[in-house]
């Protein structure tokens, strides 16, 4: 997913403001009430339309929310009640205004969408390249990117077959991949690349073709290694990943020697005008 979880969705020119959660997107309801009735109060409208969906409906509209931190127009960020698609189209329903019919449309054009996604895999792919197209990246640079994601999803799905589901058992088992591969874990590598702590941003999106090779390298012989011998458990899933990241590890070292300097790069796209420019240049 690219890295614009909080920032601004336009519709019909009236700012809706979303956020990235639980793999999801989430709407910040007061936006799209305003949007819906150009109430001048619209928090005080998305009080009524509770109370009267409680009263006349039975249905509290206030459990499908979650209170989640936007920014403001005043810079600053608060709790606000946000809903998931289903649930705004849900709240939708009951917000009487004729401006609702298009705004479901829109709704159901982005569900529509990570529904085609979903059966074919390769609109998803495509979508990501436009996005990557558009915000400079060289064109070589986005085919390995996008083969990178399929290798890693591919590795995810392994790690699923032995039993591996959180998300922090992942960024471990990541974690040993990358120190075998690149000597340095991924907080490590943002660091050096000087991508900020609480920054969204996405390492492998501030990676070389380099990085992301041998990236690749270390997740897809992890992979192969975890099909073979199928590891149980934390423990002997980790031996799995840092042996898969030795290969790449060792191939990286080799490359090096030929090269006569690191693959290993300080240089991030963050900020970075030109794009083409990274794309060979190492420290």
């Amino acid at each position: 997913m690219p890295n614009t979880h909080n920032k601004i969705a336009l519709f019909e020119k009236k700012q809706i403001r979303k956020i990235w959660h639980n793999d999801e997107w989430y709407f910040s309801v007061v936006d799209i009430v305003g949007a819906l009735t150009e109430s001048t109060d619209p928090k005080d409208y998305w009080y009524r339309i509770k109370k009267r969906a409680t009263n006349e409906e039975g249905i509290q509209l206030s459990t499908i929310c979650r209170r989640l931190k936007l920014v403001a127009s005043d810079g600053k960020k608060y709790l606000t009640d946000c809903a998931n698609t289903e649930g705004i189209l849900r709240i939708i329903q009951s917000i009487p205004s004729p401006k609702a019919e298009p705004f479901k449309r829109w709704l159901a054009k982005v569900g529509y969408e990570r529904i085609e996604e979903i059966e074919n895999p390769e609109l998803a792919q495509e979508r990501m390249k436009k996005l990557y197209e558009a915000k400079g990246y060289p064109q070589d640079w986005i085919d390995k990117r996008l083969r990178g994601i399929a290798i890693r999803q591919n590795l995810t799905d392994e790690w699923k077959e032995r039993g591996i589901t959180g998300k922090k058992d992942y960024a471990i088992l990541t974690a040993e991949i990358s120190k075998a591969t690149f000597g340095i874990t991924p907080s490590e590598y943002k660091k050096l690349k000087n991508i900020p702590a609480k920054s969204k941003a996405n390492l492998r999106d501030n990676m070389t073709d380099l990085e992301l090779i041998f990236t690749m390298l270390g997740e897809r012989v992890t992979t192969e290694i975890s099909k073979t011998e199928k590891p149980k458990g934390m423990t002997e899933n980790k031996k799995v990943a840092k042996r898969g990241g030795t290969v790449a590890g060792n191939a990286r070292k080799e490359t090096e020697k030929e090269l006569g300097k690191s693959v290993i790069s300080k240089e991030n796209y963050l900020g970075n005008n030109n794009k083409k420019s990274l794309t060979n240049k190492n420290n």
